[in-house]
């Protein structure tokens, strides 16, 4: 079993995800349940638990503020918020789960299946992450947390050159030759990478407008990257990326 606590302010918000989680995370058992910061930092401390639903907008200590006062963090974490905002971005770039309220089922047995798969994740590195994305704007955010089937990678942006789609995966090409394979769908690293610098040109593929050799002129044409690589431009997003290009 999963031993989780729930952290939220609101007492119908507490409720409803327990509801949720017994009747449909029958592998979660909710052992504590806390309405704010302080109080769940001693019942982090006291019952040790697997998993920790943080609702991230409290009074008084909201949940990133919570997170920095705690000194052990050996658990595995999803954020619960009301409000699709900034900090969301900052959190998928550090490879965290999130559920927007009101908790939508499915996405919550995705969340815990993947706990359920990951469960020796450490907390760390990712929360360090989070930190720094949440004090640079938008634009400015520098690395990424990535989930690949062997864990947790953290990669510079800026060396990322172009991504694949594979299916439900991503294949993320570097600079230095290196591919990784990502557990997530290219529409999720377009939704999240900073536009200014990586476009869409194909179904299948994203790239970084500061790694192009040239444009090869054609029915939708071709991209060369200053390392060789030829991607296809579609009918659909030659004009955009010609726009963009110029």
């Amino acid at each position: 079993m999963i031993k989780a606590i729930i952290v939220d302010d609101e007492t119908r918000g507490r409720m409803a995800l327990r509801n949720k989680l017994e009747v449909h995370c029958p592998t979660v058992e909710v052992v504590g349940e806390a309405g704010g910061g302080v109080e769940a930092i001693t019942m982090i401390n006291r019952l040790n638990p697997t998993l920790v639903f943080l609702d991230i907008e409290m009074p008084q200590m909201n949940g990133f503020e919570m997170l920095e006062k705690l000194q052990e963090k050996e658990f595995y974490l999803i954020f619960t918020t009301a409000y699709n905002q900034y900090a969301i971005k900052a959190i998928r770039y550090a490879a965290f789960d999130y559920l927007l309220k009101p908790v939508d089922i499915e996405e919550l047995k995705t969340a815990v299946d993947k706990v359920e798969k990951n469960i020796h994740q450490k907390l760390k590195a990712r929360l360090d992450l989070l930190r720094e994305n949440l004090l640079l704007p938008e634009k400015k955010m520098k690395r990424l947390a990535v989930s690949t089937l062997e864990g947790i990678l953290f990669i510079e942006i800026n060396n990322i050159t172009h991504l694949e789609a594979s299916s439900n995966y991503t294949l993320i090409y570097l600079a230095d030759k290196t591919k990784i394979t990502a557990s997530k769908t290219l529409k999720d690293f377009g939704d999240i990478l900073p536009s200014d610098i990586f476009h869409r040109v194909h179904n299948s593929y994203i790239v970084n407008l500061n790694y192009i050799k040239r444009y090869i002129r054609g029915d939708g044409g071709q991209i060369e990257l200053t390392d060789g690589t030829l991607i296809e431009v579609s009918r659909r997003y030659k004009d955009d990326f010609i726009a963009k290009m110029s």
